[in-house]
């Protein structure tokens, strides 16, 4: 499964190249434009969230979090970790999936995967350009961060 976030209208032919592949793509937000939407679905089907940049009225569409079922896993995105209103591990999901920050994050905490792919539009800062995949097996999941640039 490929993971991205925070293109923010700009969607670069190495992300394309890095999600080759992947049977569903989660886009967590800041999207930008629609057409980015429109190119990944091309690669696999996307479950996409809206960000706090996604105002036009083409993102009203987008819910503001997301629960998605791969196998036997439940995960949950949302843009804004900050956000998370709700304790994953209680509820049975087996990762957060957010963005926003631009700050890669693949970590466990207390048996729950915690992932930001970062960001895989302009650079800001001197935060690396990248997103991710996780890797959905029986009874386990893993997440690896990649960079673009």
């Amino acid at each position: 499964m490929g993971v991205i976030a925070d293109t923010h209208g700009l969607l670069r032919p190495e992300a394309i190249a890095a999600l080759a592949g992947s049977d569903l793509i989660i886009h967590a937000g800041d999207v930008g434009d629609a057409g980015i939407l429109e190119r990944l679905r091309n690669i696999a089907p996307v479950h996409a969230i809206r960000g706090n940049i996604d105002t036009a009225a083409w993102a009203d569409a987008l819910p503001l979090t997301e629960a998605v079922q791969v196998q036997d896993f439940l995960f949950y995105v949302l843009h804004d970790l900050r956000a998370l209103d709700l304790n994953p591990r209680a509820a049975g999901f087996a990762a957060v999936i957010s963005g926003h920050s631009h700050v890669p994050c693949n970590e466990s905490r207390s048996g729950v995967l915690y992932f930001n792919p970062g960001s895989a539009g302009p650079r800001r800062f001197r935060l690396p350009i990248s997103l991710g995949r996780i890797r959905v097996q029986p009874g386990a999941i893993a997440g690896e961060l990649i960079q673009l640039a």
